[in-house]
């Protein structure tokens, strides 16, 4: 899952995106909401973390804005304004949660993992493709009752995979929700990292759910 964190402050950006980056999310990070802007309309996030009080646009005119243009990923507000008043009026504007600072990180995680599966019709943290498991909480991945072990960007992988149960999803689409800007990696590093998850998952099992759409990307499916 890919996440924009757009904090004023330096060090609680630098913060936070280092302590979600640990947690296993691609990260993008930027100061204010007019640079927000820019990061936003070169790729697709699966989240923001939107500060309010911040220079040259401030997190509610940014929210208003991108929900008047249409975008309906997930914000969580960050602020230190905790009124209930401040709070109703981040809400209305469009955002799904406003946490007030100081906050405690593993609360940020607790309520990062809840908007991230509120798109899912069952609500459930479980994601499940034929006898494929996997628990967006705990991070448990099971294929029957065999548990399979994952790197953390294996893990990222396969879960935006399987939110898109079906979808033909192509290279360029799955490196930008699992990898950040900064990444310099190889060119072929999906092909890479889907190598590793058909090894962990599909071999050795009569079903593969991990499939090659020839010219288009990958699918996983039953």
């Amino acid at each position: 899952m890919r996440i924009l964190v757009i904090e004023d402050e330096r060090d609680l950006n630098h913060l936070i995106k280092g302590r979600l980056k640990e947690e296993g999310y691609s990260v993008d990070s930027c100061y204010n909401g007019m640079e927000a802007l820019d990061y936003i309309a070169m790729t697709s996030y699966d989240l923001l973390i939107v500060d309010i009080m911040m220079p040259k646009k401030d997190g509610l005119s940014l929210v208003k804005e991108l929900r008047q243009d249409g975008y309906n990923m997930p914000i969580i507000f960050l602020s230190a304004k905790d009124t209930v008043d401040d709070r109703v009026k981040g809400l209305d504007l469009g955002a799904d949660d406003y946490l007030i600072k100081p906050f405690a990180f593993d609360e940020l995680l607790a309520r990062i993992r809840v908007v991230l599966r509120k798109p899912q019709i069952s609500r459930s943290n479980i994601l499940k493709v034929g006898d494929l498991t996997l628990n967006t909480d705990t991070h448990e991945v099971k294929r029957g009752e065999r548990i399979i072990n994952l790197s953390s960007k294996e893990f990222n992988l396969l879960r935006y995979m399987m939110s898109n149960e079906g979808i033909v999803l192509s290279r360029a689409t799955l490196e930008e929700h699992v990898w950040n800007f900064d990444y310099e990696g190889s060119s072929n590093v999906i092909d890479v990292y889907i190598r590793y998850l058909r090894k962990k998952i599909d071999e050795n099992e009569d079903v593969k759910l991990i499939h090659t759409i020839r010219g288009m990307g990958y699918s996983i499916k039953e």
